[in-house]
């Protein structure tokens, strides 16, 4: 079919404004599970506490934003997650996620609870959501033989948000997908690079026990998986979803987990980040407040949240930094 030059005008100036909504704005934030460790589901008061906890983290400022896995309560089938409540009471901006692994019920259950969520609460809601995550890390977790999604079934996942999505106000919300970049390094998987308005990348250099991963080596095992990530994206926004290095834990090969190393990779990797304007979700505010995490990848340690200071400093020093920020530029280069 042939187009008019001016039909090829508004489809490029639409998919122009896509990509701007999904560019890079210096969103801070944390991820946050929708229950404790010990299966607990957390309330809105719970998440209220640990939203307003992240705004006023001594040492920093601007950390509100949250992202979430899942739309739905846990232990629910479909009802609305009390983030959703506790966002707006705090004005908490929002990464949606919707798990979508697991069954073909899952999606389903998912965007019940997203639409209803755009019904209950209207734009007090709506006019939080910085975008919305299909999936996360389920193409990883296929070639894993664990329980994930193929390319194929993600997509029709996408497709499914984005029909739900049309005449809402959550329309333009920029949909994107979280996986590790290794992922897209199988041909079929590129195939959901195509059908997104932004990339998530998942980096930790903590796991990466096949290769030097000590503290000293954090550096250069993250910003080469962002690289890779960034070269697959093409001249789709890449936003880092998932990052952190552990307080605790066990020794996985070279990378000891502890507050002072957890310290030295939040100074260059989380300062870096946000000193270049990079959406951030950090690998997280506490993970262990109902049991103990092992490893532990939380700011704060075991306990309650509210009588507890931080393991390690938050500040951001300019000066150690300025050899640890690194442009991040998209290469047109093929990928090999």
């Amino acid at each position: 079919m042939r187009f008019s030059s001016s039909v090829l005008g508004l489809a490029a100036t639409a998919s122009t404004a896509m990509a701007a909504g999904a560019a890079n704005s210096g969103i801070k934030g944390f991820n946050y599970g929708a229950f404790f460790l010990n299966q607990a589901a957390k309330q809105q008061a719970d998440f209220t506490y640990e939203f307003n906890k992240a705004k006023n983290l001594p040492g920093t400022n601007g950390w509100t934003s949250a992202r979430l896995y899942s739309m739905i309560q846990w232990g629910t089938a479909s009802d609305v997650i009390s983030a959703i409540p506790a966002a707006i009471e705090t004005q908490t901006t929002l990464l949606l996620g919707l798990w979508v692994s697991g069954s073909d019920q899952a999606i389903t259950n998912e965007i019940a609870a997203l639409k209803a969520a755009i019904s209950q609460y209207g734009s007090a809601f709506t006019d939080l959501v910085v975008g919305i995550s299909v999936g996360s890390e389920d193409l990883y977790r296929d070639a894993n033989n664990e329980v994930g999604l193929p390319a194929a079934k993600l997509i029709d996942c996408i497709n499914q948000v984005r029909s739900a999505v049309a005449g809402t106000p959550l329309a333009d919300s920029p949909i994107g997908h979280v996986d590790t970049y290794d992922s897209f390094l199988n041909d079929t998987n590129r195939a959901v690079i195509d059908n997104i308005s932004w990339l998530g990348f998942d980096g930790y250099p903590y796991w990466e026990q096949t290769k030097a991963n000590s503290i000293g080596d954090a550096h250069a095992r993250f910003h080469d998986g962002l690289d890779k990530t960034i070269a697959l994206a093409g001249d789709k926004p890449v936003w880092v979803t998932e990052t952190g290095w552990p307080i605790a834990g066990k020794t996985v090969n070279q990378a000891v987990p502890s507050p002072e190393n957890a310290r030295k990779y939040w100074q260059d990797i989380a300062c870096g980040l946000v000193a270049q304007g990079v959406n951030l979700w950090w690998y997280d505010l506490q993970e262990s407040q109902w049991g103990q995490a092992d490893p532990d990848f939380g700011i704060f340690p075991a306990g309650d949240l509210g009588s507890l200071a931080p393991s390690y400093d938050l500040s951001c020093v300019s000066s150690h930094c300025t050899v640890c920020v690194v442009p991040i530029t998209r290469s047109h280069s093929n990928h090999n």
